[in-house]
């Protein structure tokens, strides 16, 4: 057989080398939403039938990972008149980036479903009102404002 008679079989086992060695390896690409995303455990239960709207001021704003095998989340300890409860708004990537801060001593309403977090209550948070800001967060449906922030 001659050099030109061997290319293509020299090409068709380097390709063949290649797919086996991107199958057997783990993907390095885009990692998702840190547990956030739309089908997360996290996400399924918001429940928009338990939605329910307090006003209060923030005791504390801190940064949370709210279930095991996700990503830091931005927290916050909302005092009401009848408790204070701890109140999701979402993943510090995107809660980070917006340009309303909510801050210590800010005096806020929040929209949101009222769920059990690792046994305790809580709200995640569809909206935020501080002053003449609205952070829309969510949908009607609950689905997170960071599921097609890209588009």
């Amino acid at each position: 057989m001659n050099a030109k008679g061997l290319v293509p079989i020299v090409a068709a086992l380097l390709m063949a080398s290649l797919v086996s060695t991107a199958s057997a390896a783990p993907w390095q690409g885009w990692r998702g939403s840190g547990g956030w995303g739309m089908g997360s455990a996290y996400q399924r239960i918001y429940d928009p039938a338990k939605v329910e709207s307090v006003t209060g001021e923030v005791v504390s704003v801190e940064k949370i990972t709210p279930m095991r095998q996700m990503k830091n989340g931005i927290h916050l300890q909302l005092r009401t008149e009848k408790e204070t409860i701890p109140v999701h708004l979402g993943p510090s990537w995107y809660i980070e980036r917006l340009d309303t801060r909510i801050e210590k001593g800010d005096k806020i309403e929040v929209k949101g479903s009222r769920v059990m977090v690792a046994g305790k209550p809580a709200l995640i948070a569809a909206e935020v009102k501080k002053g003449d800001a609205l952070l829309k967060l969510r949908d009607e449906n609950g689905i997170p404002a960071w599921a097609g922030w890209r588009k």
